[in-house]
């Protein structure tokens, strides 16, 4: 019988709780070789442990990836799962092929590179704090609550102040001042994404991540 994820707010209460010791479906296949479905189905099955966000958003405990290996596939239980050597990345996009095309970028570059996509401002505000990326990817014309205020609300919380964060935009410059501009740890992309740019910038962080933690 299918088990469903735990809620991920209760592994947060935790005393001993990390974020670095959860990682998202995509990542996880990306370790264990297999495919998101067959991810998703092993976390219903109960035999990978997972929790599930506000926002919907399942996450994976590292240590269980690893039990699953060092059982399945014991040639491959030393698989580098340690959460110092990979870059959290959180991308909120509401247009759905835009979404698509930053997946397929980001397949190709092979970066060590775990990855959760959302929706909405809206979504992200509920889920960021427990998650805690190193860098957030966003738009700001978003329906409903937008990038604007999604960045003013994240600029409040101490937890989040070493987060990087790319913005990408068609709104001019002049648009932007206007409301109140951006965070002074942000960087300013126009669209169409300078996905040449993005690869390099991503890639710096990864070598800086893997020197320094």
């Amino acid at each position: 019988m299918a088990s469903e994820p735990k809620s991920f707010e209760a592994a947060i209460t935790a005393p001993n709780f990390s974020s670095d010791d959860y990682c998202g479906t995509s990542y996880a296949a990306k370790v264990l070789g297999l495919s998101v479905a067959t991810v998703q189905s092993l976390v219903e099955k109960g035999e990978i442990e997972a929790w599930k966000t506000l926002g919907g958003h399942r996450r994976i405990a590292l240590r269980s990836l690893n039990d699953y290996l060092a059982k399945n596939s014991p040639k491959l239980a030393r698989a580098d799962i340690n959460p110092h050597h990979r870059l959290r990345v959180l991308i909120v996009e509401d247009d759905e092929n835009s979404r698509e095309l930053y997946r397929c970028q980001l397949e190709e570059w092979d970066l060590p590179i775990d990855c959760t996509w959302m929706t909405s401002a809206l979504e992200a505000l509920m889920d960021i704090a427990s998650m805690r990326p190193d860098v957030l990817i966003t738009d700001l014309s978003m329906p409903g609550v937008d990038g604007f205020e999604m960045l003013k609300a994240l600029k409040r919380n101490p937890q989040l102040a070493a987060m990087q964060i790319v913005v990408i935009t068609g709104l001019p410059g002049q648009a932007i001042a206007e409301r109140g501009g951006l965070p002074p740890n942000s960087s300013l992309l126009q669209k169409p994404v300078n996905f040449d740019w993005l690869q390099g910038y991503l890639t710096a962080l990864v070598a800086a991540s893997i020197k320094w933690r």
